[in-house]
């Protein structure tokens, strides 16, 4: 089960890095894609940033929590413009992956609460 997540998490901090970078960089499907629905170029630049910055921190199990909540709350803004687009398979893959990240979140509360600490 632990291989299971590592993997899972690693997947993740895979999308949330990768996605953010193709913005940052202003890759001509993106900017294309979230220009018709406003997203500036400075605007998308910044969004990618957050994706990457998030995606990073979720690689430290200090930062893993909110990490996890800034890489859903870029997923849900992406799956909210690809909903709007009428993407399906995009968007199903993103819900997929808001469900992984609602488990990291879960695993992440968890081991930081009072109860699950070993003092």
């Amino acid at each position: 089960m632990k291989i299971a997540q590592i993997v899972v998490l690693c997947s993740l901090v895979f999308l949330a890095v990768s996605s953010g970078i193709t913005k940052i960089m202003l890759m001509p499907q993106d900017v294309a894609f979230f220009g018709q629905y406003g997203f500036t170029h400075p605007l998308l630049m910044l969004f990618g940033a957050i994706q990457v910055i998030g995606g990073a921190m979720m690689v430290f199990a200090k930062t893993r929590l909110i990490g996890a909540v800034i890489v859903a709350v870029t997923f849900v803004i992406s799956a909210i413009v690809l909903i709007m687009a009428g993407s399906v398979p995009a968007t199903v893959a993103t819900l997929i992956a808001l469900v992984f990240l609602g488990l990291v979140i879960q695993r992440s509360r968890a081991a930081g609460s009072p109860a699950s600490r070993n003092c």
